[in-house]
């Protein structure tokens, strides 16, 4: 089951913010995240707040359909509260979003008139800026053509299919249920239904997963010429049923010098086709399709998170939603906030996140972002040819990328 929700200060009944980050609404770009907790099967890695059929309706007739019925009809109306909720916290100086995604979980499992309806509701409240990019994410085989370009029809910019991998063993071990070719038909189904943007999300490092399997994957995701592609190194997240089965010695845990072979030839073989890497594990075969919403929180703008243990940001305060989606409905039915906690950051805890991941960016990141102790190791980094210092602009190399996390760790300690 998904870990337990961190700790925090409380928040007020009407999720009303502090005074400086309520003041702070608007000098950020705005982005809305949706979380829909629904998945058709858990898949043995996952640690998000996701739930199955099955578990939310506890063995009652239709768990295994892909219906939720009453339960999405509760999440959906619980929604669209939250939306309105979050019209009277921001109040008349937020400006329109420029960015919607809506991730899980499994999106898809709602029906496309659903997802359409939640975005609707968002346009309309807020506004959308000219050019929005509006994002679900998708597995291969929760959607169909019709319901491609209904989503289209209705809105949706940009779609991302939860490809992982083209091998059937590796998804076997990763327990994806859909067959390797599904993620390029897919491809092809919503390029036929408009969509400007889309995305292949690939996993390297799984258990049994050898360097041939993975150029397979890649191979076969540059077949479907996606216009973006990410590309994430396989984490063991403790209480996943994949790490129950790596503590009993069924499968290894990944390797530091596989995943670093692996990273190299997804940068070989993307560069190769056109990609560029605009932030460490993710390539987009033009600028105009990186993702703007992910490249809002990489670059510290302000999101709204909409859903059962979404995560927002807005002015420097940041707070996280119940988990549960009953709990999550209970609260907005009796019009308080679905808020469990918060925090008000400090200007050092923003100055270090924004080190954190403005270094992962292509782009890179200011040298005014670093401390003195930061900036004395600067030199040694660059000797070390882990990153490249130009018009005051610290920028990783592709040594650096593949020791992202450590040269972070020199940086801020």
């Amino acid at each position: 089951m998904p870990s337990a929700l961190p700790d925090g200060l409380p928040v007020p009944a009407d999720g009303a913010l502090p005074p400086a980050s309520r003041a702070a609404v608007g000098e950020r770009p705005l982005g809305m995240y949706v979380h829909v907790p629904f998945c058709r099967t858990r898949c043995g890695y996952c640690d998000f707040n996701t739930y199955t059929p099955a578990e939310l309706l506890r063995g009652a007739a239709g768990a295994a359909a892909l219906d939720l019925g009453e339960t999405g009809d509760a999440y959906l109306d619980a929604a669209l509260t939250e939306i309105d909720l979050a019209e009277r916290v921001l109040g008349r100086a937020a400006p329109p979003v420029s960015t919607v995604f809506v991730g899980g979980g499994t999106p898809t499992l709602l029906a496309a008139g659903d997802l359409v309806r939640l975005m609707g509701r968002i346009e309309d409240t807020f506004g959308l800026t000219a050019g929005a990019e509006v994002t679900t994410e998708a597995n291969p085989e929760s959607v169909s053509p019709a319901s491609l370009a209904a989503l289209r029809e209705g809105g949706f910019t940009r779609v991302s299919f939860g490809m992982q991998s083209a091998v059937p063993h590796v998804l076997a071990t990763l327990d994806r249920v859909h067959s390797p070719g599904r993620s390029l038909t897919a491809v092809a189904e919503a390029r036929a239904a408009g969509f400007e943007q889309i995305s292949l999300d690939l996993i390297y490092g799984t258990p049994g997963e050898s360097l041939d399997d993975w150029r397979t994957s890649l191979e076969a995701a540059l077949s479907a010429r996606p216009d973006h592609v990410s590309a994430y190194a396989l984490v063991v997240e403790d209480g996943t049923k994949m790490a129950g089965r790596v503590r009993r010695g069924e499968l290894p845990l990944p390797d530091d010098d596989d995943l670093a072979d692996k990273y190299l030839l997804a940068e070989e073989l993307l560069s190769s086709a056109g990609y560029s890497a605009y932030e460490v594990s993710n390539w987009a075969r033009r600028p105009e399709a990186a993702c703007r919403h992910n490249l809002g929180y990489w670059r510290g703008d302000d999101w709204w998170g909409i859903g059962p243990g979404a995560h927002s940001h807005v002015g420097g305060t940041r707070w996280w939603n119940v988990k549960h989606p009953a709990a999550y409905a209970a609260r907005l039915a009796t019009g308080d906030s679905p808020a469990y906690a918060r925090e008000i950051l400090t200007a050092e805890d923003r100055r270090l996140e924004q080190v954190l991941l403005e270094i992962r960016l292509a782009e890179g990141m200011s040298l005014d972002r670093l401390s003195g102790r930061g900036r004395a190791r600067v030199s040694d980094l660059a000797a070390r040819s882990l990153l490249t210092v130009a018009e005051d602009r610290l920028r990783l190399t592709l040594d650096g990328r593949l020791l992202a996390d450590a040269v972070v760790r020199e940086l801020v300690d």
